[in-house]
């Protein structure tokens, strides 16, 4: 008999589109992948070179359970060199990529029934992590009106007896938009613990992004190196949480983890300290194909009311076209052989939206979104 807690885990709908895209591929159909969040730059040389030289050093054996102290020290260093924050080593724990530490993290913060607040839309796996340590996840509509932003005074409606905490992400997995200064000490103000997932960070085209240790020191940070630093397949994560947190969360990896891929870690001081020209060169594309994705999502009929500034994601209303995104976005892959993802895998309120990735070549989005203006061209002559 499976577990009532595997039955009802909901699916992470833009694998469904992936894998689906995938068969096409196997059949010779060219797709064109604007649904995946992952970059498409191979690994920074000097994050190569690290690997390479910690695997002839013998960095092959297990390390602290809490991470490799010198990549602790770099992640604090960073932390206070870029948002001004002093942040002590022993309040870090590296772990295999920033899902793991955000399953600890709610291990270590949530009993049954306790909630959690998030925005919707919003990161599509969110709520299965909370369910999955026995929580409750507590939305928050947000509207693309006001460019997907969590309000304090909404979030401040949701808080009962039960909540544990308010998870933000800036900036934002799918909408690509950034909490203001103002609207994340706002948040910080509030009662509950924030949790802020940061992954997104340095991937910002306009303005500035915060940390939300720069408002109050009594959060949890949620980061990681595969975005920013193209390392996806490394799997490279940590937290930053309070003083309490460091132990209860130290014996969770001990017994389920250990600790990070040794090699690896050495490879992420590398990412830190040797590749600032290496993320400048990667950012500046990155907004080369925002500013042009944006500009022809527009002229082929898709709303944007704000334009996004972060990550490498462009949220759309499509609900001229349809109001059934799970199918709009399976009848572009089957007809425009252009993988999208639904806007309903990142919540209720993402219903009638389509996320488009920009973590593709320039050209293939072009080819794609010529795709879907064919596409479009087709469905009126329909």
């Amino acid at each position: 008999m499976i577990s009532r807690r595997a039955e009802e885990m909901t699916p992470f709908l833009v694998m469904d589109v992936l894998e689906r895209a995938r068969a096409m591929e196997k059949q010779g159909i060219d797709v064109v992948h604007l649904e995946v969040g992952e970059p498409d730059f191979d690994l920074p040389a000097p994050v190569c070179e690290a690997v390479k030289r910690a695997l002839e050093e013998g960095h092959t054996h297990y390390t602290h359970s809490l991470g490799d102290p010198e990549l602790r020290e770099a992640i604090a260093e960073h932390y206070n060199v870029r948002y001004g924050v002093s942040v002590e080593a022993d309040r870090i724990v590296v772990g295999s990529g920033t899902s793991p530490a955000m399953m600890l993290v709610f291990a270590a913060l949530l009993e049954a029934g306790d909630e959690v607040i998030i925005s919707d839309p919003g990161y599509a796996c969110y709520p299965n992590f909370i369910r999955f340590a026995g929580g409750v996840p507590v939305p928050v509509p947000v509207s693309e009106e006001d460019g997907f932003q969590l309000r304090a005074e909404a979030i401040a409606e949701k808080i009962t007896d039960r909540t544990r905490a308010v998870f933000i992400n800036s900036p934002s997995n799918p909408t690509g938009n950034v909490l203001s200064a103002g609207r994340m000490r706002a948040i910080a103000e509030l009662s509950p613990r924030v949790i802020s997932d940061e992954i997104y960070h340095g991937l910002v085209y306009e303005g500035k992004e915060h940390s939300i240790l720069e408002f109050t020191d009594d959060a949890i940070v949620l980061n990681g190196f595969s975005k920013l630093y193209a390392m996806t397949g490394l799997r490279l994560g940590y937290l930053i949480a309070p003083p309490e947190f460091i132990r209860p969360i130290q014996k969770m990896q001990q017994n389920f983890f250990i600790c990070a891929n040794s090699a690896v870690q050495r490879a992420g001081i590398a990412a830190l300290q040797e590749t600032r020209e290496d993320v400048s060169r990667m950012r500046r594309i990155y907004d080369e194909r925002r500013r042009f994705m944006i500009k022809r999502l527009r002229e082929l009929g898709f709303g944007i009311v704000v334009e996004p500034t972060g990550a490498f994601y462009v949220f759309v209303n499509a609900r001229h076209l349809s109001g059934d995104s799970y199918n709009l976005a399976f009848d572009i892959l089957e007809k425009a052989h252009v993988g999208v993802t639904p806007g309903v895998d990142f919540g209720e309120n993402g219903e009638g939206y389509l996320r488009f990735s920009y973590a593709n070549s320039i050209e293939n989005i072009a080819e794609g979104l010529d795709r879907i203006e064919r596409y479009l061209e087709n469905l009126e002559e329909g």
